[in-house]
């Protein structure tokens, strides 16, 4: 990923990618981290609530609610944020439940971020109205776990993931 071409300390055209950081002959470093995000998997009974991506990367593919980690927000509170932000959906934090991890690559603008998705579920005893945030959510579709088809979801970790956790 050599998306820079020259380094932003010294202007020059010696800085270099290593598949971790990228470095310069002046000795500036910065190093391309693991981004973190969360994944709800929002259950009403033998259903999920998958939402379809109104943008890329996988544009029209399912999704699970969630999204990118901020500064100083802990996963429980992304979800929280996120949750509300895409759906209008409040969470009862105390119903919220931390499933697993795994790595994940998020393709965006030419650039490979590479994730760790943290997964949770929320268990829901009625299904609430949903209110899509159109900008980054085409639709939000309540699939039965028997009719979930794994080739339709967008990211390769919610398809090990949801595999693994529904054993389909």
């Amino acid at each position: 990923m050599s998306t820079f071409q020259y380094c932003p300390h010294c202007g020059q055209k010696t800085i270099r990618w290593d598949n971790r950081k990228w470095s310069c002959n002046c000795g500036f470093t910065l190093y391309h981290n693991v981004a973190g995000a969360v994944a709800v998997m929002i259950r009403h009974k033998n259903e999920i609530l998958f939402t379809k991506r109104n943008n890329d990367p996988h544009k029209d593919k399912l999704d699970l609610a969630g999204g990118f980690v901020d500064p100083e927000e802990s996963a429980e509170e992304t979800c929280k944020r996120e949750l509300w932000e895409e759906l209008k959906l409040e969470v009862d934090l105390a119903s919220l439940r931390y499933i697993s991890s795994l790595p994940n690559i998020y393709l965006y603008k030419g650039i490979d971020y590479h994730t760790l998705d943290l997964f949770f579920e929320y268990e829901i005893p009625e299904k609430p109205e949903i209110i899509p945030e159109l900008s980054e959510i085409s639709e939000t579709r309540w699939i039965p776990i028997q009719e979930l088809r794994l080739e339709d979801l967008a990211f390769d970790s919610q398809k090990k993931f949801l595999q693994d956790y529904l054993k389909i």
